[in-house]
């Protein structure tokens, strides 16, 4: 396009008021090109002359009230975008005249469209105003705001609140000092002899003020006052069905702060029952309404159900009714273009919200209320409501787990009846119940209801005249066969292979005579579940379906086919993966390059093409396939897999206008800033992003020294990546990479590694401090652990070691404050036995962070050994309160788990904690814990055999306490194993290393008795080498008559077991007492009649090996 450069020009010098207000009218302009050659000549007017400019023009009543918006909304995004950069550069008395002219300007009698945009200015710039402390250094402004809100004006009184609803934090360091006054203006404001307009930007304000302080208990108690008169305004909204502003403000309340409703919950429950409940209201009241109840489900469901049980037994049923509210649609079962279910249907809203119900409410409330519907729906002639009782089996799976659990045979024996079922509507809904109780309920679903459920399906496989059915019968085997047992699944490969060959063969010609698709695309997909599942097995249905397969790939090209060739890319390789290297690899490399011609043929996908995640993984599997042999691909997926993974989102940051303009865009996801601010990220291909970085984290960890070239780019793009806060997993991907890109660099030298590590360091360092998400930080942590590990003594000078003990100190800390938070929950007026669960798993997941702290502890402690204590004193208050008896046990287990290093690593030296630790550790082999025994019972086999002498009365005291948790009963149960035989292996250690002040030749009669220890490969070692030690050296207690039996027992049950590796030296000795004891024939051969035939089978391999 040829620019008009005359035009730009005029507009560049900018001298002039009417220019300026011409160029104005010229940004509404449609013509595109006209628009873009304007908002190039505004952008290049200096930000000080455009603040001027658009101020007169705000104020020019001959400009019309159009241009006056324009130039109010593009005054608010200069101050919102470049405030800083010019307003404290201009003289102090035109920042005054400034403020001074738009508190003026808001007072002229103007439209009241423009006075709210003018609002929105002035409460920009005022907002700039506020401080890092909390200073308002334009207190003007807030008596101004006062002002407006008491006016007699009603239009300057909705200013007022208008702007304080803009800036609710504006009063900053003040605001306690105000509260009484704020909550007088909202409440003066909600009285029902204001105008509609007014109480709906109170509503609004309230809002925005609650939500500004809702971690704040005291503020919201304060503002009780204000819910009254809200509720009153929102029910008279609600009544008069035309603005639903109010309604969703009430939604964002119950999600952010539910307490603050607590007073008025069940008025909440009562007016938007009624709304629910009216089939003639419109959907959109009806589902906002059930969007309230349900998100105080999921955000106070303890509240919930303690206020109003008797409301969630008369919502449930309408939420089952609503799922009934579906057309039919008389060419449904035959549509081949399947988009996913519209989100505005009611029976999709209600569907999802029955399933958040559950989620939040919990099954003991929930079930019994769907249960007690579901029968009666079940034999209703209307197909519809068979429909909806089906779809509620499915969404009541994960939050009813438990109870649902208890009566699954009953469930699954009437949902599969529904296979058959004359409706193909009816059939679809058992489908989907059935694969989602395949994965609610795996593996148990499979293992109880194999002989049922596989064929029920295969029966609906054969539903030809209704292709969506039949594609949902196959999608419903993916789910099944994803977690089906092996062994279960492979029953059924005879009989289930047939029948998807003969489909795939049936539907492939399909395609080529009629372009329908839908079921040929999910048969490949349940292929490759069952080839993922059956793995070797798979082999003799490899032949038969990889030339179809392969032909797809070659001839899939046309964009309507993209998605079934990225689906069959990814069946290829998870057969491969499936049947191993040796029966892939002759088709290895013409699949490779069937995937490599997808992009040298296109140069390169977009960035929605469906087939670009599947191409990524199946390199990826190839790559575990091939192991080292890949590398020679790897200049050719590289280029595509590294411009994937460097893929940057495409963000706004939107104010409401442009937000109506791209708002039902699926692509884009927005979040509100304030009352005129939405930041938004272009979704698409973040998924894609993220599978890129999994894979690149495959190829570093497969082909280790041989992807050595690539890893200096890799790094360069992973480490930025580590506060790449769009998606959790690029994050989790880039952390994982990190010690694998570290190891393959190895080859280059040390100073090549110690160069790495001193880029990768500080960022990881800063991550892990500034990750809001504790799935991700224990990722980054356990990421920093292995980098340690991998890098030895002086990879942390004084400088980042101090960084990352303030870390650790700044994590501990956190632990605590978490926990006194749940000790306070369980104190909330609102506690019951569900919350009792919830907080179970808030205290499991903050033990998975703290075993991520002791692992970088462990990290440290192996690189720098002792030389580590003087570092480990500044974490020592935390270790002391872990280890105190009135903190959960998981505290004391981690506690002494990071001692038992301390010991461990640290040697003798570490007697300097001994104050701290040997109560504590020898207490712990008396917990009821099976964890706290195990960590403890370690602590004493490493302090016999690390410790030193001084330690001698203290493996003394432990040999009594390890015998009796030993001789516990129950002591070789699942739970209690583990810690049986550490306590075993501990015992060993203390006769083997440190026996000075104990009865060993006694110890070790007993000892013998509590073999074979079979379950823990680690410890194991230890205690078969003192065995073999013993035997060898003859000790009395195996030279009596029946000892080369017990010997040659215990031994045949630790090789068969695979109790020790049989590359580790104590095999070898295993191997060499069993042949000793063989020389003599009559001897061995009464050894094995006592055995069974798979022990003698054990042996017999052993002794071969």
């Amino acid at each position: 396009m040829k620019k008009n450069w005359a035009f730009l020009k005029r507009f560049n010098m900018a001298g002039d008021q009417a220019q300026f207000y011409q160029l104005l009218n010229t940004l509404l302009a449609t013509d595109n090109d006209t628009r873009s050659q304007a908002e190039e000549a505004y952008n290049n007017i200096p930000t000080e002359t455009k603040v001027v400019h658009l101020v007169n023009a705000i104020q020019n009543v001959d400009l019309g009230d159009e241009g006056r918006q324009t130039a109010a909304v593009l005054l608010r995004r200069l101050l919102s975008a470049e405030f800083f950069e010019f307003f404290p550069k201009l003289p102090f008395e035109q920042q005054a005249m400034l403020r001074e002219q738009l508190l003026i300007t808001l007072q002229m009698d103007v439209s009241q469209q423009l006075r709210r945009k003018i609002c929105d200015v002035v409460s920009e710039l005022a907002r700039n105003h506020l401080d890092d402390d909390g200073n308002n250094q334009w207190p003007e402004f807030l008596q101004f705001m006062f002002n407006c809100a008491s006016a007699q004006d009603p239009n300057i009184k909705e200013a007022g609140i208008r702007m304080f609803t803009s800036v609710p934090g504006v009063f900053g360091n003040r605001q306690n000092d105000n509260l009484n006054v704020i909550k007088q203006m909202l409440v003066s404001a909600l009285q029902p002899t204001e105008s509609a307009t007014l109480r709906m930007q109170a509503v609004k304000a309230v809002g925005a003020f609650i939500l500004n302080h809702d971690k704040e208990p005291a503020i919201l108690k304060h503002f009780g006052d204000v819910l009254l008169p809200l509720m009153q305004f929102v029910i008279e909204t609600i009544e008069k069905s035309e603005d639903d502003s109010a309604l969703k403000v009430l939604i964002e309340l119950a999600e952010t702060a539910p307490k603050f409703l607590r007073p008025q919950v069940e008025v909440i429950f009562q007016v938007c029952i009624k709304v629910i409940s009216d089939a003639d209201a419109e959907d959109n009241w009806r589902q906002l309404a059930m969007e309230t109840l349900v998100t105080l489900c999921e955000t106070a469901p303890a509240m919930v159900r303690k206020q109003v049980p008797n409301a969630i037994r008369l919502l449930t049923p309408l939420v089952l009714q609503m799922m009934c509210e579906l057309d039919d649609e008389a060419d449904w079962a035959l549509q081949d273009d399947v988009a996913d279910d519209d989100n505005e249907l009611n029976h999709v809203a209600a569907e999802s919200a029955l399933d958040r119900m559950c989620c939040g409410l919990g099954g003991k409330i929930m079930l019994g209320l769907i249960v007690g519907q579901v029968p009666e729906m079940l034999s209703s002639p209307d197909w519809r409501r068979r429909h909806a009782a089906l779809m509620a089996v499915s969404a009541a799976g994960e939050g009813c787990h438990k109870q649902m659990e208890q009566m699954l045979d009953q469930v699954v024996s009437g949902v599969l009846n529904y296979l058959t079922d004359p409706h193909p509507r009816v059939r679809y809904a058992a489908c989907n119940a059935v694969g989602q109780m395949s994965t609610d309920f795996a593996p148990v679903f499979e293992k109880k209801f194999h002989d049922k459920v596989v064929p029920g399906l295969l029966m609906v496989l054969d539903d030809n005249a209704n292709p969506r059915v039949q594609a949902h019968a196959a999608a419903a085997l993916v789910n099944f066969s994803e977690d089906c047992p092996k062994p279960i699944l492979t029953l059924y490969l005879g009989p289930l292979m047939n029948k998807l060959e003969t489909i795939l063969t049936t539907k492939f010609k399909e395609l080529v005579e009629r372009g329908t698709k839908l079921v040929l695309e999910q048969i490949v997909t349940t292929i490759a579940s069952v080839a993922d599942t059956v793995e070797k097995d798979f082999v003799e249905y490899y032949d038969r379906l990889m030339p179809c397969l392969k032909y797809i790939i070659a001839n899939a090209n046309t964009d309507e086919l993209k998605m079934l060739r990225g689906k069959t890319i990814e069946c290829v390789s998870l057969i491969g993966l499936a049947v191993g290297e040796e029966k892939f690899m002759n088709d290895a490399s013409e699949v490779m390059d069937l995937l490599l011609k997808t992009h040298t043929e296109n140069d390169q996908l977009p960035a929605d093409d469906p087939q670009t995640s599947y191409l990524i993984s199946a390199w990826s599997r190839i790559c575990r396939i091939m192991g080292k042999k890949f590398a020679q691909y790897l200049p050719m997926v590289m280029e595509p897999v590294m411009r994937t993974a460097a893929m940057k989102p495409e963000v706004a940051l939107l104010d409401n206008d442009d937000l109506e303009s791209i708002e039902g865009d699926l692509d884009w996801h927005f979040v509100t800033l304030g009352e005129q601010q939405n930041f938004g990220i272009k979704t698409a291909g973040l998924e894609d992003k993220a599978s890129a970085c999994d894979m690149l984290v495959c190829y570093a960890r497969e082909l280790k020294e041989a992807f050595a070239e690539y890893a200096e780019d890799v790094v360069k793009l992973m480490v930025p990546m580590l506060k790449f806060y769009f998606h959790d997993n690029v994050r989790t991907a880039a952390a994982e990479s990190l010690p694998y890109l570290l190891e393959c660099a190895r080859i280059r030298g040390p100073q090549y590694i110690q160069g790495m590590w001193a880029y990768i360091l500080p960022e990881l360092l800063k991550a892990v401090d500034a990750e809001p998400e504790q799935e991700v930080q224990v990722e980054l942590l356990n990421s920093l652990a292995k980098c340690i590990e991998l890098l030895g003594a002086g990879c942390l000078s004084d400088e980042m070691m101090a960084d990352v003990l303030r870390i650790l100190n700044k994590l501990l800390t956190e632990h605590f404050s978490r926990a006194a938070a749940r000790r306070q929950k369980r104190d909330d007026e609102d506690y019951d036995e569900v919350v009792e669960e919830q907080l179970a798993d808030e205290d499991s997941e903050d033990v998975y962070g703290l075993s991520r702290v002791a692992d970088v502890l462990h990290a440290l402690m192996i690189a720098y050994r002792e030389n580590f204590f003087p570092h480990l004193d500044s974490l020592l208050p935390h270790l002391i309160q872990l280890l105190n008896p009135g903190r959960p046990y998981s505290d004391r287990q981690w506690a002494i788990c990071i001692f038992d290093d301390v010991i461990e690593y640290g040697g003798p030296a570490c007697a300097k904690y001994q104050d701290i630790f040997l109560e504590p550790m020898l207490n712990g082999l008396r917990e009821p814990e099976p964890e706290v025994r195990q960590a403890a019972a370690y602590g004493c086999g490493v302090l016999a055999q690390y410790g030193g002498a001084q330690f001698a009365g203290a493996c003394a005291r432990a040999v009594p306490l390890l015998a009796a948790l030993i001789a516990e009963p129950g002591s070789r149960s699942v739970e209690n194993l583990n810690a049986t035989e550490n306590a075993i292996s501990a015992v060993t250690k203390i006769i083997k290393y440190n026996h000075s002040q104990i009865n060993r030749d006694e110890i070790i009669r007993h000892w013998l008795t509590w073999l074979p220890v079979v379950e823990d490969t680690e410890e194991a070692p230890h205690v078969y080498s003192l065995l073999c030690e013993l035997a060898a050296g003859g000790h009395p207690a195996l030279s009596t008559p029946d000892a080369p039996q017990r010997v040659i027992a215990m031994l045949a049950e630790a090789f068969l077991r695979d109790a020790v590796p049989n590359d580790s030296p104590v095999f070898a000795q295993m191997v060499g007492l069993v042949r000793q004891i063989q020389t003599n024939a009559e001897l061995f051969n009464s050894c094995l009649m006592q055995l069974s035939s798979e022990h003698q089978e054990a042996l017999k391999v052993a002794l071969s090996t």
